[in-house]
């Protein structure tokens, strides 16, 4: 009998399970691109699409953030499948305002791009812009509270990307921070 073979995790099939768990859940670059603008236009008005696309790239390319989105989208379906034990269930599904673990997990996706990122989540779960907007209303029986608040914290982190990116570049820095 062979002994069994050691547990090895696959990066790039974490990489892709995340895409596709994002798409899954009506979740598209674009949409997470255009939240990213929302929150730094202002500061940068040359800052176009694309270019915030290539830093929600490359922050889901992390593997904190990675984690973050597989383990929040987990909880989501199984809430909308009933299948958590009570009170979990309850309050999972209902976004109870006390149950604050759907912003921690978003929180640990934020730390990784420092302070701006803290406060870029914080302004723009507030507001719920663009696609925060879908994802908050319940009509549709869907459950999306953990997502809602990992899809801020993906926008954040890459509006803060930006911004450091950004400044790096005004200063002539060859490699910016926070990459």
């Amino acid at each position: 009998m062979t002994p069994p073979q050691p547990y090895s995790l696959n990066s790039r099939k974490v990489a892709e399970a995340t895409e596709e768990w994002l798409v899954k859940r009506g979740i598209t670059k674009i949409a997470v691109a255009q939240l990213v603008h929302f929150l730094q236009k202002d500061y940068f008005p040359e800052l176009t699409i694309d270019e915030c696309i290539v830093n929600v790239d490359a922050v889901l390319s992390k593997r904190e953030v990675q984690n973050a989105v597989l383990t929040g989208i987990q909880l989501d379906m199984l809430a909308e499948e009933g299948k958590l034990l009570s009170p979990l269930q309850e309050m999972i599904k209902n976004d109870e305002g006390l149950y604050g673990c759907d912003e921690i997990l978003a929180l640990s996706i934020v730390n990784v791009y420092g302070s701006i990122g803290f406060t870029n989540f914080g302004y723009i779960d507030k507001l719920k812009p663009g696609i925060l907007k879908k994802l908050n209303d319940k009509s549709s029986g869907e459950v999306h509270t953990f997502l809602d608040d990992i899809i801020g914290a993906i926008a954040a982190s890459a509006a803060s990307r930006i911004a450091h990116r950004k400044q790096a570049e005004r200063e002539g820095l060859t490699k910016p921070p926070l990459d």
